[in-house]
C-alpha cells in the first residue's frame, strides 16, 4: 500500500485521493463512513475514527506515506470536541506512523495557527505561534502542528505541514455555500473598510501541494522535512470584491451594507458571552474571529512552498472561478 489519507470524505481529502489514484498509487482511506465518490475509485477502505487510537494504528500497517487530512473545523464548540480529534486524534496518526514505520506524514494544517487577531500581511512561516486564541480551532490544529513537526526524524518518519489558506472549488460544501446561504438571507455585513486583502487557494492546487510534499520527503536531505508551508494561489485578492463576485455569479446583488471591525469585534465578544453563560451550542452570528477574519488582511509569502515543494498554483483564480460555477 503506498498511502493511507484520512479524511477522505472531506472536501480537500477526495480531491488529494483522486490526485493519487490519477498517479496510479495504491491508496487506503481511513473515514467513518464511505462515500460512493470513494467507491467507485476503487481505493481500500478503513473504517474508524481519528480519536480511536487502535483503529488509526491498525489503519497505518504496511503504508508508505499518511495524508492526515482529518479534523474538525469551525469557530465555536466545546474545547475537548476540538482537541479529541485534531490534536490527540494526530497524536495517534504520529503513534501509528512510528509503531508501522511509515516513513512521511503530510499534515493538513491552517495559516489560522499563527493568527492572533490582527492583520497578517505577507507574512512568511518565520512568524511565531500566537500567544492568545480566539476560538479552538486554530489552538488545537496549532498543538497538532507541533507535534508533527517535532516528530520528524531523518532517515525514519520525515513530515511537514501545510497551511492552504480559505480552500475553495467545485465540491465545496462549507465556505462558498455558507457566504451565499448568508446573503440570501440577508444577514451578510462587510466588516470594515472594505479595503483588506486575502489569499486563498483553488483545492485541485491544494491537492498537488499535499503531493509535491510527500515526493519532496522521499529525499532525506530534503529541505521539507520538519517543516511548515503556506500554501495559497499566490495573488491576494481585495475580500469584499471577491465575495461579490461570487455573489454575482450566483446570482445575488453584492454587499452593501457594513458595520466597523471594531463594532463587529464588541458584538462577538458580547454574543460569546451570552451563549457561555447560556450554555447555547449554536455558533454566534459573530464572533471575534468571525470578525477578525473580515475585516482584517490575510495573505501570505508562498516562496518557501515554490523553492522547496516545486510548487506554483497550477490553476489560476480566474480558471478556478470558472470551473467553480461550471459545476466542474
Amino acid at each position: 500500500m503506498t498511502a493511507l489519507v484520512t479524511g477522505a470524505t472531506g472536501f480537500l481529502g477526495l480531491y488529494i485521493v483522486e490526485q493519487l489514484v490519477a498517479r496510479g498509487e495504491r491508496v487506503r482511506v481511513f473515514v467513518r463512513k464511505p462515500t460512493p465518490e470513494l467507491e467507485r475509485l476503487g481505493v481500500e477502505i478503513a473504517r474508524g475514527d481519528v480519536t480511536d487510537r487502535a483503529a488509526v494504528i491498525a489503519a497505518c500497517a504496511g503504508v508508505e506515506a499518511v495524508y492526515h487530512v482529518a479534523a474538525v473545523a469551525g469557530i465555536w464548540g466545546p474545547w475537548e470536541h476540538f482537541y479529541s480529534i485534531n490534536t490527540q486524534g494526530t497524536r495517534n496518526v504520529i503513534a501509528g506512523c512510528r509503531q508501522h514505520g511509515v516513513s512521511r506524514l503530510i499534515f493538513t494544517s491552517s495559516p489560522s495557527v499563527s493568527f492572533d487577531g490582527g492583520d497578517q500581511a505577507g507574512i512568511d512561516e518565520r512568524v511565531p505561534y500566537p500567544s492568545r486564541w480566539l476560538c479552538h480551532y486554530p489552538h488545537t490544529k496549532a498543538l497538532a502542528e507541533q507535534e508533527v513537526l517535532a516528530a520528524h526524524e531523518s532517515g525514519r518518519l520525515a513530515t511537514c505541514a501545510l497551511r492552504p489558506h480559505l480552500i475553495w472549488g467545485p465540491r465545496d460544501r462549507h465556505l462558498i455555500p455558507r457566504l451565499i446561504e448568508r446573503a440570501r438571507a440577508g444577514q451578510l455585513r462587510r466588516v470594515g473598510d472594505g479595503r483588506n486583502l486575502i489569499d486563498m487557494v483553488y483545492v485541485e492546487n491544494a491537492a498537488e501541494a499535499h503531493l509535491q510534499a510527500a515526493d519532496a520527503l522521499k529525499d532525506h536531505n530534503s529541505p521539507v522535512g520538519g517543516k511548515a508551508y503556506f500554501i495559497t494561489q499566490g495573488e491576494p485578492v481585495n475580500c469584499w470584491d471577491w465575495i461579490n463576485e461570487l455573489l454575482a455569479r450566483a446570482g445575488l446583488p453584492p454587499v452593501t451594507r457594513s458595520i466597523s471591525l471594531g463594532a463587529a469585534w464588541a458584538i462577538g465578544t458580547a454574543l460569546e458571552g451570552v451563549h457561555r453563560i447560556t450554555g447555547n451550542d449554536r455558533e454566534p452570528r459573530m464572533t471575534r474571529f468571525l470578525a477578525a477574519q473580515l475585516g482584517r488582511h490575510h495573505y501570505f509569502k508562498i516562496s518557501a512552498a515554490r523553492r522547496d515543494l516545486g510548487y506554483a498554483p497550477r490553476i489560476s483564480t480566474a480558471e478556478g472561478m470558472e470551473r467553480l460555477f461550471a459545476g466542474e
